[in-house]
């Protein structure tokens, strides 16, 4: 490429966010250049084809969404099956739905009315005399009391976060649903599946006329790169765009596991959750389960988590105080650089599902073009 040829946009990461803002701009007629530092595009929704079967490379990833707009918006680049996430727990051979539902506490408790359920988890709380909760511990004890507790939360929430659950924030157990229905289905979202084909189609489908360049890390020749585009959309970790001036944010990160069994079924659920402190990893996924397959062998993939994050894979932010403090100062200085847009949930350091990060991209993009 000649070094006087420019881009509007030079997009730095293909995952959801990079890929939704390249294929609106590139709508609106405008010259894209994506790059990404792996050798593929996608981000952590890549899918490889093992066995004939789509497996979820960085972990499961179920699209759920309550937004007409955006199930629509997903949809115009494949068609989606109807998977409804029903997780398991294994606790030391014991196996329980997920969410907590009157199945669950009816396995635990024998109880058949969600009056009974409600007075057996008061029953085991009542001498706990817990006001606001502190922190996770707390919460959780006061959703749904002392058994649930200790098998189903503790030590999985432990192993995912390497710390304590007294030392970890109330809010993070927030997002567990509890139901006093018979409803295994995780989510309460209207629109809920998964992409038949797997998610490359909506990756290939978003960066169709864009150019991409797999295998290119910007930070290797960033002055290049910065050289030949008008603006940049950044969607990399944000601490790593200043240098780290301010010090590292934190990340939980994991690390996958991944094995071919010669029969058709091995665990009968795509997502089974491990809950008990010895099993070393915290989640098995069957991944033809997640689009009803009937191939003759099974892929499975054990999700560990690591307990040393610095330089692997950085997977969900640890938005405590000290994080969000150092947050701050990195956000300060984002806002004064006047020709980059930081996108996505690296570089906005945020817990973001699917659909979030489809919609935060498509208003920066929406804002981008309304202010020309």
């Amino acid at each position: 490429m000649k070094s006087e040829e420019k881009y509007d946009y030079l997009i730095v990461g293909s995952g959801l966010f990079g890929a939704t803002f390249a294929h609106e701009m590139t709508k609106a007629g405008k010259k894209c250049l994506v790059l990404d530092k792996r050798d593929h595009a996608g981000g952590n929704i890549h899918c490889k084809k093992i066995e004939d079967i789509n497996v979820h490379w960085y972990g499961a990833h179920i699209f759920h969404t309550n937004d007409k707009f955006l199930w629509d918006y997903v949809n115009q680049f494949a068609e989606f099956n109807r998977y409804t996430n029903s997780p398991i727990a294994n606790y030391k051979g014991e196996l329980y739905n997920l969410p907590f539902n009157m199945n669950t506490f009816y396995s635990l408790w024998g109880t058949k009315t969600p009056k009974e359920a409600k007075e057996e988890i008061a029953r085991q709380i009542k001498h706990l005399n817990i006001g606001e909760p502190q922190n996770l511990e707390e919460q959780a004890l006061k959703l749904v009391g002392t058994d649930i507790y200790e098998k189903l939360i503790k030590h999985y929430t432990e192993k995912q976060w390497g710390k304590k659950a007294t030392e970890l924030p109330a809010f993070i157990i927030k997002r567990l649903p509890v139901r006093f229905t018979y409803d295994n289905n995780y989510f309460n979202d209207k629109y809920q599946g998964i992409p038949i084909g797997g998610y490359n189609k909506i990756i290939d489908g978003l960066l169709d006329g864009c150019e991409v360049r797999l295998n290119t890390d910007f930070f290797e020749d960033r002055t290049k790169w910065l050289s030949l585009a008008e603006k940049i959309v950044y969607t990399g970790k944000i601490d790593a765009y200043f240098d780290y001036r301010f010090g590292e944010l934190e990340y939980r990160s994991l690390r996958y596991e991944l094995e071919v069994h010669d029969t058709e079924n091995y665990q009968g659920n795509a997502v089974m959750n491990f809950t008990d402190a010895e099993t070393p990893y915290t989640r098995v996924y069957e991944h033809k389960h997640f689009e009803f397959g009937t191939q003759p062998k099974t892929v499975t993939t054990k999700e560990y988590p690591v307990k040393d994050a610095q330089n692997a894979e950085p997977y969900y932010p640890v938005n405590d105080e000290k994080n969000m403090h150092t947050l701050k100062k990195y956000q300060d200085l984002a806002s004064k650089e006047e020709k980059v847009i930081f996108g996505g949930r690296l570089a906005e350091y945020r817990y973001y599902d699917m659909h979030q990060v489809i919609a935060s991209a498509l208003l920066k993009s929406k804002n981008e073009l309304k202010n020309e």
